[in-house]
């Protein structure tokens, strides 16, 4: 279990974290979201090791994660990081740099490990080829495998596909998910994007202004968002009534008490989203069809 205890930390005198306290059991996907600046990446170096803490504990089982003042060497064996920047071997090949912390004695296992590795980030293709010809998205695939390589108990993964075209993004969440699920790999994941934690994240936690603002089951943050910020997240919303409502949940219906009149309609895909004036207010809702600039709709809120 990797356990949070009251961490505060800042940065040249500035706050960055305050009071955070949280608990991952073994196994689970803990996903981190916030803004940019809210101190998710700064949490996941002070998991790993890499700043000492002004206040607080953290520990993964009955050790005690501490810093640069503790530890020459900065991490631990059984914890892996994949930062933003992949800190990648240019001029070996994939295979090599995913293979480099195996033992060479049991050579067979090796090889055999390192081609597990390849199939869960779908890099077989390129197992023989140097990492300084590959794509930023490529190289992000090799930094993961390399981190599971040794298979940790515990990995931090700061935004892990935000290099990766949308091509293979699905696929690769799905194979690398699944695979910290089957080995028991504690996981704890920063990101942006909810594509990482919907369908995936046992636990969520939100951060703002420097602290924990909600933590719990994504399903349960969707279905009740105590603030915009948290709506934001999980998609285009609206404040109607001072309620949260999400796009997704106003339908146009024969006559109610919420006119709008169209201002325009937004391919999706499976849906348009269409943007309307309610009131003077912008209101954004989901419809089968586009219509028209100018019409006039009634709209009414779904359960």
């Amino acid at each position: 279990m990797l356990n949070v205890q009251h961490l505060t930390f800042s940065y040249k005198k500035t706050p960055i974290l305050k009071d955070i306290s949280f608990k991952v059991n073994a196994g689970e996907n803990l996903a981190i979201i916030g803004e940019s600046g809210s101190g998710k990446s700064t949490l996941l170096n002070l998991i790993y090791g890499e700043f000492d803490l002004n206040q607080g504990q953290i520990f993964w089982k009955d050790t005690e994660i501490l810093g640069p003042k503790y530890n020459l060497v900065i991490g631990y064996e059984f914890m892996k990081y994949v930062h933003q920047e992949f800190d990648l071997m240019p001029y070996i090949t994939v295979a090599e740099n995913i293979a480099k912390h195996l033992s060479r004695f049991y050579p067979e296992e090796r090889e055999e490990r390192t081609n597990e590795l390849l199939n869960v980030v779908e890099l077989e293709a390129f197992a023989n080829v140097k990492v300084k010809t590959l794509s930023g998205g490529q190289k992000q695939r090799v930094a993961l495998a390399r981190a599971l390589a040794k298979q940790p108990e515990i990995i931090l993964l700061d935004e892990p596909f935000s290099h990766i075209d949308n091509f293979k993004k699905q696929s690769l969440r799905r194979n690398v998910f699944k695979y910290l699920k089957d080995k028991n790999i504690t996981c704890i994941v920063a990101t942006h994007d909810k594509e990482d934690v919907l369908g995936f994240a046992d636990t969520m936690i939100v951060l703002e202004n420097q602290q924990i603002l909600e933590q719990g089951k994504p399903e349960a943050l969707y279905n009740n968002p105590k603030t915009p910020l948290i709506a934001s997240f999980f998609g285009e919303f609206n404040m109607i009534d001072d309620k949260i409502v999400y796009a997704n949940r106003l339908e146009v219906v024969e006559k109610s008490n919420l006119k709008a009149t169209v201002i325009t309609s937004y391919f999706k895909a499976y849906h348009y989203l269409i943007e309307a004036d309610l009131n003077g207010e912008k209101v954004f809702f989901e419809h089968h069809t586009s219509i028209e600039k100018g019409q006039e709709v009634y709209l009414s809120i779904s359960e």
